[in-house]
């Protein structure tokens, strides 16, 4: 089947980059029900990113682009749900800051692997990583709708979350310098 840019999955990926300002907004404008609607929006977008990728793989319908645009749309989105959660102040600025910081070092890790033709591919604790901060991110969105507890649950798994971020970091720093050595 001939690789088209606007195939199906990245059609579905586009969809996610154009749910993200439907997100912000509902967040932003403080509706009634926003929390509610933006975790719908959240969820469906979280939801494409699973289905696009398994669609292109199964299909063989893997492209440049959505090689460069689905990794960008991941980030986007969750760089939009924790900077507005730091925004309504429901997080820490700091646990934004230590997620952004190890999305930016991953980024420039696989760009520099990617031009000397290495591919580090997603591990454990990445693919951990990414449902750990949606699971905090829904989370952190609705404690104080389904709160049955004084225990700052939605804190926790976001700390937790933190944690396994800092982690998978560590991984692919670890993975890239063992690499490096590899390839000298």
């Amino acid at each position: 089947m001939k690789n088209k840019i606007m195939n199906l999955p990245n059609k579905i990926t586009i969809l996610r980059v154009i749910l993200i300002p439907i997100f912000v907004a509902s967040l932003y404008l403080k509706m009634e029900y926003a929390r509610e609607i933006a975790v719908c929006v959240f969820l469906v977008a979280s939801i494409t990113d699973a289905i696009d990728g398994w669609i292109a793989r199964k299909y063989n319908l893997v492209t440049t682009f959505g090689k460069l645009i689905d990794p960008i749309a991941d980030k986007l989105l969750t760089f939009s749900a924790f900077i507005m959660l730091a925004h309504m102040h429901v997080i820490s600025p700091v646990a934004v800051i230590v997620i952004m910081a190890r999305e930016l070092l991953v980024n420039g890790i696989r760009m520099v692997s990617a031009e000397s033709g290495t591919v580090i591919s997603a591990s454990f604790w990445g693919k951990l990583k990414t449902v750990s901060q949606c699971v905090a991110i829904l989370l952190l969105l609705l404690w104080e709708r389904i709160s049955f507890t004084t225990l700052p649950f939605d804190q926790i798994i976001l700390w937790i979350s933190v944690g396994i971020t800092v982690l998978s970091g560590v991984d692919y720093v670890a993975k890239y310098i063992k690499q490096a050595k590899f390839d000298r």
